[in-house]
């Protein structure tokens, strides 16, 4: 069997496999802490899992509209406007099969063979893997501590070239849980938009962002670009991960595009998680959300704190999304090896920076702290006991 060119090239998802290795040694009676896997550890809020249970109640569940129900498509514009203080017509939403077929999509509508993609390094592999599929070029832009390993536009525009299509952004950031200045996006979108380039911004730990000193939530790329495609999730502030449910609000002219593709690529996301989502965006959900998000807040303090007192530093505390990334180059280490050792001496499981990059692959390491604050101490503990042995 002739295996494409396209699945031959596809890096594995070292969370995952990692994932594996750990799920290996819990089969052999060991207790395995997981920190490599953004996964809350919440679920849905109650109102949702409470709806879904009645909509499985052995009714009909036809296929939606392709673009996802109405009702939830009008709930997720309200959302933008009540949280973040932008209209969204309710059409310009296109409900998906979790952020990543939002991300196949738009890629699928906007990519041609041949086309150059800029995206920041360290990022989410998934990006990168499925912008690549379409035969586009990824240029992966390094990042550094000093622009919060987030893109800037001075490096935007030092790595543009004729060939350049559009631009990736990811605000927070998964491996480093950072936030992009309002400010910066702005400038990337304009650069981008002034050459007539497509911008899609990855907000899907937006609503896990800390608030500002008045208590206000951040700013979503539509703010300061409404023409910007925005990629969003109910998998990580809803805590639906499994549920596979996604969004992404596109300009009107691309939406007929995003329509048809979603017609033959998927038909439509799950109806019943449809219909339990609409849950999601009750005062009662909501306000259950806000207090999950202050209990990551707390984790985070948590995990910095054991991290600095064990000596792996992080170089920028996150600010957002549910990750540290710390730096393992004082131990003498690669981050693949401390990986590696960790799960096997440790069993404490975490992801090396080989998965988000080149810049950072052999010097960092990401840890979610998406588990209990019991297994974050846990892990912690394990961490110290084991980075002691290296010194």
């Amino acid at each position: 069997m002739k295996i494409s060119q396209r699945a031959r090239n596809v890096a594995p998802f070292y969370a995952m496999e990692f994932g594996k290795q750990a799920a290996a040694l819990e089969a052999e009676g060991h207790h395995v802490v997981k920190l490599s896997i953004g996964e809350p550890d919440f679920g849905a809020p109650p109102a949702v899992r409470e709806a879904m249970r009645e909509a499985m109640d052995g009714r009909p569940l036809p296929y939606t509209q392709a673009l996802g129900l109405p009702a939830l498509r009008e709930a997720i514009a309200g959302f933008y406007r009540e949280r973040h203080h932008v209209e969204v017509d309710p059409s310009r939403v296109v409900v998906t099969a979790g952020a990543s077929a939002a991300l196949v999509l738009a890629t699928a509508a906007l990519v041609d063979a041949g086309d150059e993609v800029l995206i920041g390094d360290p990022s989410y592999p998934c990006n990168r893997q499925i912008v690549e599929s379409f035969g586009a070029h990824v240029t992966l832009v390094p990042t550094a501590a000093e622009t919060r390993f987030q893109l800037d536009a001075a490096s935007v525009r030092k790595h543009w070239t004729d060939r350049t299509s559009g631009v990736m952004v990811a605000t927070p950031s998964n491996p480093t849980g950072t936030s992009a200045p309002i400010e910066e996006l702005d400038a990337i979108c304009r650069f981008a938009r002034e050459r007539d380039a497509w911008r899609i911004v990855d907000e899907i730990y937006l609503d896990l962002s800390d608030h500002d000193e008045h208590g206000r939530p951040p700013r979503s790329a539509l703010s300061v670009d409404p023409d910007a495609i925005v990629i969003n999730s109910f998998s990580k502030y809803f805590g639906m991960t499994g549920w596979r449910l996604g969004w992404c609000i596109a300009p009107k002219e691309l939406v007929p595009a995003l329509e048809r593709l979603a017609q033959n690529y998927f038909l439509c996301a799950s109806a019943p998680a449809q219909q339990a989502a609409l849950e999601c965006f009750t005062p009662a959900s909501l306000a259950v959300c806000e207090e999950r998000r202050a209990e990551f807040g707390e984790r985070r303090a948590l995990v910095l704190d054991g991290l600095r007192r064990i000596g792996l530093p992080v170089p920028v505390p996150p600010d957002g999304a549910f990750y540290v990334y710390f730096d393992v180059g004082g131990t003498g280490l690669t981050s693949w090896e401390f990986c590696e050792r960790a799960l096997q001496e440790a069993h404490v499981a975490l992801t090396p920076g080989r998965d988000f990059g080149t810049h950072t692959a052999d010097t960092h390491v990401r840890l979610s702290y998406a588990a209990s604050a019991d297994e974050l101490r846990e892990g912690i503990e394990r961490l110290g006991r084991f980075v002691a042995t290296l010194r």
